[in-house]
């Protein structure tokens, strides 16, 4: 081959090369991305016409240039439009209503985001993406009205309140407490209608119940639940811990739990039981006794709670007791729930039947079942020496479900016995007194459903 014809080749092939290398420069380089950008409106498909709207635009090289348009029957508007200075690979859009957007009259309308990035692909045109959003425009609040409820609530009681609420395209349901703290209704009776069981926590210092409605456009209605509220008076004890009591009870318990292994110090092991192993203890019982049915019911049957016959009441609820060690204060808890003895090794009966929603050792509460009654209401038990019951199980109104004892932390033979209502502990003489259940729930109940059946 002449040295012309070899050169030639050589080009030919240095071209083919730098081709080759160009084709997979564009192919895998960042700057010829091909992907287009991605978009997302943070939005369930319904618009009050009065919230922002959040649209997120993605993409891997950087956005160049967006624009959202707003698109009725009769109208088309730009919400944003912009190129932005410095390219972003996320961009996270606050969309505010245009002016008068709250008098528009259609019942649905189009949100058309479009987006470019800036990638060299396409003959430096770079990726579009276009995508559209179908809203349905909802501006009606839903409607809440109470038609019953008890007449008044005691600081660390329970009271019921029987509401409707109206919306087509209602979301959340809830009574609202100045704590945070709410409560679930269950339908009633007919459509439309709901009844709950609320609390007055015992940690709360003041008390205002409000029926929240919220749809799925974010309109809300309030209801304020207007009960008169009774303060009380609650024990408080002051406690010196002797040496015998911590060398003595508070030394067998440390053994038990995770929480003191390795503690030798009697009052820092009293503390960590007291507080530590207390709070999760009582975190367990909250979360087994806050759910609420979903079914609707058409009535709350429930007898007078007294599950210790011949029990003599030995500790009361709400009892707040400060523990001291040589005048030094140490700790504090509340008690939650009604002390009860009688024999050793009592029958504790179930007065009303219900469902066992938990039957096993709970720490300070040694074996403690504890049943769901319905709409939120629990009884637990604890300290039992055993149960008849198992998680699980349906239990019939006066079953005998354990026997009393001195398993966790209890000093003595006896029930400690609770009551809650959507994880919150009540006042159990409420519920052991045959007319605060007659007033609070019974005629609550009566009257609510004559009123709906007028409607």
């Amino acid at each position: 081959m002449s040295r012309k014809n070899k050169k030639s080749s050589f080009l030919g092939w240095l071209i083919i090369v730098l081709i080759v290398a160009g084709a997979a420069y564009v192919y895998f380089s960042s700057t010829f991305e091909r992907n287009p950008p991605t978009i997302s409106l943070e939005n369930n498909g319904f618009w009050n016409l009065k919230d922002q709207l959040e649209v997120v635009i993605g993409d891997d090289s950087g956005i160049k240039e967006y624009r959202v348009t707003l698109k009725t029957q009769s109208d088309e508007r730009d919400l944003e439009y912009e190129e932005p200075i410095q390219a972003s690979k996320s961009l996270t859009l606050r969309l505010k209503p245009p002016r008068a957007a709250y008098a528009m009259k259609d019942a649905s309308i189009e949100i058309i985001v479009k987006a470019k990035d800036i990638s060299k692909w396409d003959f430096f045109n770079g990726n579009w993406s276009e995508k559209t959003f179908k809203l349905t425009i909802d501006k009606i609040r839903p409607k809440v009205s109470i038609l019953g409820n008890s007449y008044k609530i005691s600081h660390g009681g329970s009271a019921l309140v029987i509401f409707k609420a109206e919306d087509e395209n209602l979301k959340e349901l809830y009574i609202e407490m100045e704590s945070a703290k709410t409560f679930k209704a269950q339908p009633f009776y007919k459509e439309g209608y709901y009844v709950a069981l609320l609390a007055w926590p015992l940690s709360d210092s003041s008390f205002r119940a409000m029926v929240v409605a919220k749809d799925s456009a974010g309109n809300e209605a309030k209801s304020y639940i207007p009960l008169y509220l009774k303060d009380k008076d609650y024990l408080l004890s002051n406690i010196t811990l002797s040496d015998k009591f911590l060398k003595g009870k508070i030394a067998d318990l440390a053994e038990v739990f995770d929480e003191t292994q390795g503690v030798q110090n009697p009052i820092e092991r009293f503390k960590i039981i007291n507080e530590n192993v207390r709070e999760k203890n009582e975190k367990l019982i909250h979360e087994v006794t806050s759910k609420v049915p979903s079914e609707m019911i058409s009535d709350f049957q429930i007898k007078t709670l007294y599950p210790l016959k011949n029990g003599k009441v030995v500790a009361h609820f709400g009892d707040h007791r400060k523990y001291y060690y040589e005048g030094g204060f140490v700790s504090e808890a509340y008690h939650l729930g009604l002390d009860m003895a009688s024999n050793a090794m009592a029958p504790i009966v179930s007065n009303n039947g219900g469902k066992v929603v938990f039957a096993d050792d709970n720490g300070l509460y040694g074996n403690m079942p504890i049943i769901s009654h319905g709409l939120g209401l629990y009884t637990l038990y604890g300290h039992c020496s055993g149960m008849d019951v198992a998680r699980g199980d349906q239990v019939s109104s006066n079953s005998k479900i354990a026997n009393t004892g001195k398993s966790g932390y209890a000093m003595g033979d006896h029930l400690h016995f609770g009551v809650l209502v959507q994880g919150v502990e009540v006042r159990p003489q409420e519920w052991m007194d045959k007319q605060w259940i007659q007033l609070n729930i019974y005629d609550v109940i009566k009257s609510a459903k004559s009123i709906i059946d007028k409607n």
